[in-house]
């Protein structure tokens, strides 16, 4: 079964050097029906203009991924870490018992997109952490590649739960697929473009929430097939 979450539906934040979209329920902007899904709490698309950025505030009891569409971010948190996410950057932030950070996009004229992705960890009070990693992009073409899972195999970047994360860029035409076991749940969202999954067209900024897909007649292989179009 997939339910849509169309992009016209998700929350919005605009301020005068800050453009969010948020899928589910997120600081001034509350949807009932949309409160999460599963441990995955934000999924946040930021559009930051150039020469500022988030200040400083605190974070607690949450794994934060940050994924970079286009420009650059710079980042410092209280746990000495300072860097620049670029596009194929994935960044993870575990807040634990309490961090602070500030986020700033340093160009004076190219703004910077990039996503944000909250999980639950399954724990609180977890030691603060922080990790970055590059995932080049002839690795993500053609496929769902692995960013991040519970166990951080193979280069990928490690996150506090039962959960794991995938990137994907599909030319005109093709497709990737991935399996689910029984059970499992998954969230595919579109952030640019657009796609078919399991036949239903979604289009940039579109979310879908997929269960029971072993359930399901037409999917008796448990996967899930995502298509560009």
């Amino acid at each position: 079964m997939i339910t849509i979450r169309k992009s016209g539906e998700r929350g919005l934040t605009r301020l005068d050097w800050l453009d969010s979209r948020h899928t589910f329920s997120f600081g001034d902007f509350y949807d009932p029906a949309a409160t999460g899904f599963s441990v995955l709490r934000v999924i946040n698309d930021d559009v930051v203009a150039p020469a500022a950025g988030f200040p400083t505030h605190p974070h607690r009891d949450m794994d934060i991924i940050t994924w970079v569409l286009w420009g650059a971010l710079e980042h410092r948190d209280s746990l000495g870490n300072g860097s620049i996410i670029r596009p194929g950057d994935a960044q993870r932030m575990t807040a634990g018992r309490g961090v602070t950070h500030s986020e700033f996009n340093p160009p004076p004229d190219e703004p910077v997109r990039l996503l944000q992705v909250w999980i639950l960890p399954d724990r609180q009070g977890l030691m603060p952490g922080y990790e970055q990693r590059h995932f080049a992009e002839a690795d993500r073409r053609g496929r769902l590649s692995h960013i991040a899972s519970p166990d951080g195999t193979d280069g990928w970047i490690t996150i506090r739960q039962d959960a794991r994360v995938y990137a994907g860029l599909l030319d005109a035409g093709a497709s990737a697929e991935q399996s689910l076991n029984a059970g499992r749940r998954a969230w595919l969202h579109v952030a640019r473009s657009a796609v078919q999954a399991n036949g239903a067209r979604l289009s940039e900024g579109d979310g879908a929430a997929i269960e029971d897909e072993m359930q399901n007649r037409d999917r008796s292989d448990g996967k899930f097939r995502s298509a560009a179009v």
